[in-house]
């Protein structure tokens, strides 16, 4: 997948996870050394981002999509910001999980690792949005790591998310 980044053409080293195939479950490492997982089934639907930096545009989104969560009701939902190494900083937004891929599980399984050049070995900005079930309901990479997430397309995918699950085996 090619990704335009000011005036560079980057690209990421394996292929994104599709909708619909299972979320593997990783383990991410805080600032302060504690693990914690994201992905895989855990009985909460989960909005995971990916980021090669947080700048102060990036930290508006965050902002904006709490305010988006909590006007169209959709509470009790696992949220994660994943980036590839220590080198960056926690933003320590409420509500939000701060993890570092030490292990490179998630860059690796969610295919978000950008290669080789500039900003190699990090993350290209994804979204990705797992059902209580375990399975990858939604993703976005964008193709231009200067744009905001599509909000307007993930808050819906977030809802549907939430509700298709009911933990009772088949539909």
């Amino acid at each position: 997948m090619q990704i335009i980044y000011n005036t560079s053409t980057l690209y990421l080293e394996d292929m994104p996870l599709d909708v619909g195939y299972a979320s593997e479950k990783v383990t991410l490492k805080n600032h302060s050394n504690e693990t914690f997982s994201i992905g895989g089934q855990n009985g909460f639907t989960q909005l995971i981002l990916s980021a090669p930096f947080i700048n102060n545009e990036f930290l508006t989104q965050l902002e904006e999509i709490d305010t988006l969560l909590s006007l169209n009701a959709l509470q009790g939902i696992s949220k994660a910001l994943v980036v590839a190494s220590a080198q960056h900083t926690n933003p320590q937004m409420e509500g939000w999980q701060f993890g570092i891929d030490t292990d490179e599980a998630f860059g690796d399984y969610y295919g978000t690792r950008i290669a080789k050049g500039e900003l190699g070995g990090e993350f290209a900005k994804g979204l990705f949005i797992v059902s209580k079930d375990g399975a990858l309901f939604y993703n976005e990479i964008l193709d231009d790591l200067n744009k905001p997430y599509s909000l307007e397309k993930a808050l819906p995918k977030i809802a549907a998310a939430m509700n298709c699950y009911t933990g009772k085996g088949c539909h």
